[in-house]
């Protein structure tokens, strides 16, 4: 993954590329070679819902994507709060749902965007009101659920799995429109 650092949030030099010794060894990193600033690169935390409402599992479409595409609740943990309260607040912010139970499903790379996906089940009630950068939902059935292979397809797998159904992969531009 690319990286948006390119000069040293401290001094402004331009970041190169830099070995240097860690517990691990030697590590290259983008290093300050002025101030000795070191860009971590380390992987942000993303919450994921897979949605229980009404029997059946909410996805959702971003405004961003395409029309046939949908997907989990997803969005990133803020500073202060615990996975289980920013999960529960991303849900009632892009849903306008209360979240009744939360179980965690388990914890997932999605190494193409250096995130760490920590991905629960709730169920949920109220009325669905959608946040502007979701454009539409739908619900589906446990047994027509479709997984995706990333990031948090692997996570409504699991939860399948966990229900008793197998899941079933398919690539996102295969998807039923």
């Amino acid at each position: 993954m690319t990286t948006p650092f390119r000069f040293c949030p401290s001094c402004a030099t331009p970041l190169e590329a830099l070995s240097q010794l860690e517990d691990g060894g030697l590590k290259a990193r983008l290093r300050c070679p002025s101030c000795d600033f070191t860009h971590w690169n380390n992987p942000t935390p993303v919450l994921a819902a897979v949605v229980e409402y009404e029997g059946r599992i909410l996805l959702a479409r971003n405004a961003a994507w395409p029309a046939h595409m949908f997907a989990l609740i997803t969005g990133f943990m803020e500073a202060g709060e615990t996975p289980q309260s920013g999960i529960e607040r991303e849900i009632a912010e892009e849903t306008s749902l209360v979240t009744h139970s939360l179980d965690l499903i388990g914890v997932y790379d999605f190494q193409r965007m250096n995130q760490v996906i920590i991905a629960y089940h709730a169920v949920c009630s109220g009325k669905v009101a959608l946040s502007p950068e979701l454009l539409d939902y739908r619900l589906i059935e446990f047994d027509k659920l479709q997984c995706w292979p990333a990031g948090t397809g692997y996570a409504l797998a699991d939860w399948l799995r966990s229900r008793g159904h197998d899941p079933v992969f398919v690539e996102w531009d295969k998807r039923a429109k």
